[in-house]
């Protein structure tokens, strides 16, 4: 579990710089025709790694509906709606939106996996949910625009696909089930750009080198090696756990936010990642685990 948990974290952190490095590039680049290509690199990336690891099988009638399904709520619906969202609100906004994606799949996970929300967890998301009020300096904090609608709808509809990745990973690899939705996706998404963005594909030349560089960083290191061990995680530690550690996404948002984009953090999110860390303990199960196994020792010392 200290490797999972060691390896969501930096998959956070990256997370985190991805959505500054998608404000970079949806204001270089056509955000349809961007997001197309970008999800097709990862998927290229992710198909090769599974071919090479030889992990690839046939899938089954109904491997192929949970992973169509995850493929359209996880890739075609939130990568879209997030990158016409981020044309429109500030990244820092952004993140604080997609904050409420672990309460949001811990509820789908227990209303449709039968995931035990036991009061130590149920501690967690209301601790990560404090934590993201103090981020944003109140509910009141909040306001309601088309773009942050855009992204509320990207965070529910990404909720929804972890329901339906962990339905797909129980009997098929986690690694397979990631390549075939990106790739596949990514072939949906490039539909779309044809329709919403007809000139998208000749906008993509004469950005700076610099601009390419996030493109290829984005693809590659955050949505195709990410994904890979977020969908791993959902397959070994069920997608309500997993998904509280997105709770560290909007802090290392609004850092990266104020590195590369110039905005300010207030003491306020500072208090509010305090929070979210004991959230993210809470809620995965981890302080619960600890505390139990803790018990008897103490116990039969007595």
């Amino acid at each position: 579990m200290f490797l999972t948990y060691g390896l969501m974290f930096l998959v956070m952190v990256s997370w985190g710089l991805n959505v500054v490095m998608l404000k970079v590039l949806v204001e270089a680049f056509p955000p349809q025709t961007m997001t197309a290509f970008r999800i097709m690199t990862a998927g290229v990336v992710t198909v090769l790694i599974v071919l090479f690891g030889r992990s690839f099988r046939t899938l089954t009638k109904s491997e192929w509906m949970y992973m169509l399904l995850g493929m359209l709520f996880g890739v075609i619906l939130h990568h879209t709606f997030l990158a016409q969202g981020l044309t429109m609100i500030h990244a820092s906004n952004a993140v604080l939106i997609l904050a409420l994606l672990p309460l949001t799949t811990a509820l789908f996970a227990v209303w449709f996996l039968g995931e035990k929300l036991t009061k130590w967890r149920l501690l967690g998301i209301a601790l990560a949910l404090i934590g993201v009020l103090f981020i944003q300096g109140g509910a009141g904090a909040l306001s309601v625009s088309l773009g942050e609608i855009y992204l509320f709808i990207a965070m529910v509809v990404q909720a929804i696909s972890f329901i339906f990745i962990k339905k797909a990973t129980a009997t098929l690899d986690s690694k397979q089930v990631t390549g075939m939705m990106l790739i596949i996706g990514s072939a949906g998404l490039f539909i779309v750009s044809l329709v919403v963005e007809p000139q998208g594909v000749a906008s993509m030349a004469g950005a700076q080198p610099f601009v390419y560089g996030v493109f290829f960083f984005s693809a590659v290191v955050a949505t195709a090696i990410g994904h890979f061990v977020f969908n791993a995680a959902i397959q070994k530690i069920g997608a309500g756990q997993t998904a509280i550690f997105n709770n560290f996404v909007p802090f290392f948002g609004l850092v990266f936010s104020a590195i590369f984009l110039q905005e300010t953090i207030h003491m306020y999110q500072l208090i509010g990642f305090l929070f979210i860390v004991a959230g993210v303990l809470f809620g995965t199960g981890y302080a619960e685990r600890y505390w139990v196994r803790k018990v008897p020792i103490h116990e039969k010392s007595m």
